[in-house]
């Protein structure tokens, strides 16, 4: 039906584009064939009435709109549907001319669709060249196992077939599935002359051909094999001889042959004398190869390839060698290079696409100094080889299937050749490999993706992969990227069974491959980072630095908040230096003032008192007592039960230096430190935030922090009892059973201020999408942003970059600075003031600063150090407390409440977590918000180091088929974006990354459940 539908377009002088049936929405490259039937203005379908049957349709019955295709109507060309011309219907037969005769479509390495016109002249001086090259007679028979729409299959099978009114048995590839030795056996039933064959079809015959013992194949003249530029063409050609010579198969009628879209036949060898000897082979090293030169191997034969020449150029055709990147300059005769041809015989044009077109159509090669060698025209064949002896031409590989790695190149299909030689029979799945390269960090790594035999066992798999692995690197001196197993048949596959190679590597890229195995070796096959950066011994001293600073017009890097002041309530600060003065003076003066509302997800508008009954049941359960003696705890006092008789008088500390209370908390790296608070920095400290916020009796105020330490603990029980405003109290918890919470308060009490971690504002507006804009208040002006450049924070620099700048990190402004407070940035190192826009620790002066850390040790050095230090050089007087944060200060154009111009705090990240790693600093914020972005599925992610590797701690939103998707997304976007090489990708289920109530992870808790193994991750991968 194929054949009557191409030649009556042929005669009706429409211009056919064959392509192959579509069997879903989802075919591999559908959409590409698509958009090449749209460029050809295709509108009208021929079909048969079996593959109409078979295309999918909609729930009416209607055929589906296949993605990107043009709408077209269905014809079917089954006689019965035909009305029959009259008897005196005599077909008009066009002249050949350069007019378009057909189409056939190409894919290129990047996966798009482009249509091949070939000429009505092209298509008859093919033919011609065809016959005189085949000797093709009348009445012969031909088998054709190839496919009939495009390539071989249509010129020798379809068109010079009846050209010669050659007998034509065509065998469907659904037929070689279900019986790969019909085509032998048709050769030997019909004493076939020619027989039209792939290696894959020599293999399927070889394995199969034990059923037949009385097969004779002694009529061939021809057996043309259509991939015999392929590397591992020479082990089939040899494998099925060896088999079939006893069955009559002469070896001087096995003719290899090189083809192109653009160039059609391209060489085919003629067959031999009877008796005469082979051709000889090209034995050539492939450290050669990959220089792109042609070298006769003399070390180890397994770095040499084998390749047999596809016999001399096609009649009346031209052929030269140019190099294949660059100017069309010819090659040396012992260099590599692309075959370009010109020749009547040949394509004309993509359709549609005069810039492509000129680029691979019309190539004129120049000599050395870069002059045409002619004027002559010559086409791209998109084929690698060489001119040998006798004029023989060898193809050594595609540029389609070029790799070129460091410099170097390397052929996909010999890759293929060698995983194919790594006795696959227990791994692979029917031999399905397919390789290519990835542009990772500036240069192409490879990957190799192998279907897995459903019976593999775990062990099998990973012994393939490591001896993959060894063969490639010692033949071909190249190390792999990636190397994956995926389940068997879920590889894209093209028409005919092949695997799409296009689309396979579109899946990797996009996370949509689903491997059951992955090896990832970055270690050995990235060579290009930037050297590890050596710290040099600074010889500049501070103050020389500072001055250096002040030479060149910087200013020193430190921001004042203003002055703290005489503040209204005198009388209260005089008379009442302590809290619990202040708190029982608002008892007398004001006992009805609402201080605190406790606000949880049960009680919406209810004040209520916290008790510690639930809480003492807890501490004496016997679940308490399994981890802690309850003799060990100290006493505990029931607040529900407190003594009805009044104290003779309450307790006031001697000075209010003294400690006022002690601030525990878990630091990010999982550390516990308290610090002392005295009395006096208590009371500045409301004293501060009170001025900053505008805080008195008539305001209210929404809390939604943890209570237990830090800001929290003093907005929580604190500056209320200092400044008389209202507290409206949320606890974090709460938002878990209901999530408005906090919201909803906001908006039904009308608060104005405030006061949440960032964990809490992403969780209440998670679901909000683009309302968000609708929360923002217009109380005053947006911080200030700025764009970094994230290379210079790497080496403990500054450098601000535009908006969208590629590797840019957005900071924004810490807020304003508090009343009595100043801030400076100083080198670490040094303990030396820093200029403006330098990177340092900040380091804060304050009258509110805690006084040291709270140690039973009595270790001192440690609170000296932190609480109260001075600069080296500058002024060094004032006590400074450190704050372990790295940021900077930079003065903008906006003016503070003075009229001085404003200075604002960048903080960039805590100084003890960030990682040493190749003498660069890296935030681990930084990483993680790159790894969240490589694939959908990644919910949270986390970063720490292990004995000098990166390890990557991924949760896992999706399903577990996606798991191993994430290892290559992972490895890839941090070598791209960080410059690092990722040592260990841990998958995990989500919530298994721990984060405390602030909304902080804790990687070093994370660390440490990794290297105790009770982490259960879904997968670990071991980057090599």
């Amino acid at each position: 039906m194929f054949w009557v539908a191409f030649y009556g377009c042929l005669l009706a002088e429409v211009i056919p584009v064959p392509i192959e049936v579509p069997l879903s929405r989802q075919d591999a490259g559908s959409q590409q064939i698509g958009f090449l039937l749209g460029s050809c203005g295709v509108s009208l379908a021929l079909t048969s009435e079996v593959c109409l049957k078979g295309l999918p349709k909609t729930p009416n019955g209607e055929i589906i709109q296949f993605k990107g295709w043009p709408r077209m109507k269905w014809v079917v060309t089954d006689t019965k549907y035909l009305t029959k011309p009259s008897k005196d219907w005599q077909p008009h037969i066009p002249t050949a001319n350069t007019d378009t005769a057909y189409i056939e479509y190409k894919a290129s390495k990047e996966g798009t669709v482009m249509g091949v016109a070939v000429s009505k002249i092209s298509m008859l001086t093919h033919c011609q060249a065809l016959t005189q090259a085949c000797n093709y007679c009348e009445g012969e028979t031909l088998v054709n196992v190839l496919d009939c729409k495009k390539d071989m299959g249509l010129w020798h099978g379809v068109l010079t077939s009846v050209m010669n009114r050659i007998h034509t048995i065509t065998v469907p590839y659904a037929v070689m599935k279900a019986c790969p030795m019909s085509w032998v056996q048709r050769v030997h039933i019909h004493k076939a002359r020619v027989a039209l064959v792939k290696c894959r079809d020599l293999h399927w015959a070889m394995m199969a051909h034990k059923d037949q013992r009385d097969t004779n194949l002694s009529s061939i003249r021809m057996l043309i094999v259509a991939d015999g530029a392929n590397p591992w063409s020479v082990s089939s050609c040899d494998a099925f001889l060896n088999v079939f010579q006893s069955h009559g198969l002469k070896p001087e009628v096995i003719c290899p042959c090189a083809t192109s879209p653009e160039a059609l036949t391209v060489a085919i060898r003629r067959p031999g004398a009877r008796g005469a000897p082979l051709p000889a082979r090209a034995i050539l090293s492939m450290g050669g190869l990959s220089h792109g030169v042609i070298r006769v191997n003399t070390e180890d034969k397994n770095s040499a390839l084998t390749v047999q020449d596809v016999g001399h150029i096609m009649p009346g055709a031209l052929m030269c060698i140019v190099k294949p990147d660059g100017s069309p300059q010819l090659c040396k005769t012992d260099e590599i290079g692309e075959i370009v041809i010109n020749s009547r015989a040949g394509g004309t044009m993509y359709y549609g696409l005069p810039g492509v077109t000129k680029n691979t159509f019309e190539v004129i090669p120049v000599n050395q100094a870069g002059a045409p060698i002619g004027e002559i025209p010559f086409s791209r064949t998109g084929l690698l080889g060489f001119v040998g002896p006798g004029s023989l031409v060898f193809v050594v590989g595609k540029i389609e299937g070029l790799l070129m790695v460091s410099g170097r190149r390397h052929n996909a299909d010999d890759l293929v050749a060698t995983a194919l030689a790594v006795e696959p029979v227990k791994t692979v799945y029917r031999g399905r490999i397919a390789v290519f390269s990835v542009t990772v960090f500036y240069d192409e790594r490879i990957v190799i993706v192998a279907e897995q035999r459903p019976d593999a066992s775990e062990e099998d798999s990973f012994q393939w992969m490591s001896r993959v692995l060894q063969a490639i690197d010692s033949i071909h001196q190249v190390g792999l990227y990636c190397l994956a197993l995926v389940p068997a048949n879920t590889l894209p596959k093209t028409p005919l069974g092949g695997i799409h190679i296009c689309e396979t590597k579109q899946n990797f890229l996009e996370g949509n491959l689903h491997p059951c195995n992955i090896l990832m070796c970055p270690h050995t096959c990235v060579t290009n980072l930037p050297k590890p950066r050596q710290k040099q011994p600074v010889d500049v001293g501070p103050a020389s630095m500072l001055v250096g600073n002040l030479v060149a017009g910087k200013r020193i890097a430190q921001a004042t908040g203003r002055e703290l002041g005489v503040v209204e309530d005198q009388d209260l600060i005089r008379k009442h230096q302590f809290l619990s003065e202040a708190l029982q003076w608002r008892a007398q003066t004001d006992p009805d003032h609402v201080l605190y509302v406790l606000l949880n997800a049960k009680v919406s508008k209810a004040a209520c008192i916290l008790t510690t009954q639930p809480l003492m049941r807890i501490l004496r359960s016997r679940e308490a007592a399994a981890s802690v003696n309850i003799k060990t705890w100290p006493t505990i006092i029931d607040t529900d039960d407190l003594p009805r008789k009044r104290p003779p008088h309450i307790y006031k500390p001697p000075t209010a230096e003294m400690l006022a209370y002690l601030d525990f908390s878990v630091s990010t790296t999982g550390m516990l430190t308290g610090v002392k608070m005295s009395h006096a920095a208590v009371s500045t400290l409301c004293r501060s935030i009170k001025l900053q916020c505008e805080l008195y009796s008539s305001r209210q105020i929404a809390i939604c922090l943890d209570p237990y330490c830090g800001l929290g603990f003093v907005l929580w029980c604190l500056s209320s009892v200092y400044s008389g405003h209202q507290s409206i109290l949320i606890p974090p918890l709460e938002l878990e059973g209901s999530l408005p919470v906090w919201l909803s308060t906001l908006s039904q009490y009308k608060i104005r201020d405030t006061f949440c971690s960032y964990s809490v504002m992403e969780l209440c507006t998670k679901g909000l999408g683009t309302q968000t804009e609708m929360l923002k208040g217009t109380s005053g002006p947006d911080p200030s942003t700025v764009y970094v450049d994230m290379k210079s924070l790497r080496h403990d620099r500054v450098r601000l970059v535009e908006r969208g700048a590629p590797q840019s990190l957005p900071l924004m402004e810490s807020g304003t600075i508090l009343p009595g407070v100043r801030v400076i940035i100083v080198n670490p190192e040094t303990r030396g003031p820093l200029g403006d826009s330098h990177l340092g620790e900040i380091w804060v002066s304050s009258s509110h600063s805690a006084s040291g850390y709270y140690t039973i040790y009595g270790e001192e050095s440690l609170q000296a150090d932190h609480f109260n230090t001075r600069l080296s050089f500058g002024e060094p007087h004032t006590l400074w407390a450190r704050t372990g944060y790295l940021g900077f200060i930079k003065r903008t154009e906006l003016l503070d409440a003075s009229g001085d111009r404003h200075d604002a705090l960048f903080v960039v990240g805590s100084l003890d977590e960030t990682l040493e790693l190749r003498g660069l600093r890296y935030h681990p914020i930084d990483i993680e918000t790159s790894v969240s972005r490589a694939h959908r599925s990644i919910a949270e992610s986390a970063v720490f180091t292990w004995t000098n590797l990166l390890v990557v701690v991924a949760e896992l939103s999706g399903s577990e088929q996606e798991a191993l998707d994430l290892v290559p997304l992972v490895t890839n976007v941090v070598l791209e974006e960080h410059h690092l090489i990722v040592g260990v990708v841990v998958i995990v289920d989500p919530g298994v990354i721990p984060i405390n109530s602030r909304g902080e992870k804790q990687r070093m808790h994370l660390r440490d459940s990794f290297l105790a193994d009770q982490l259960d991750p879904i997968y670990v991968a071991y980057n090599m």
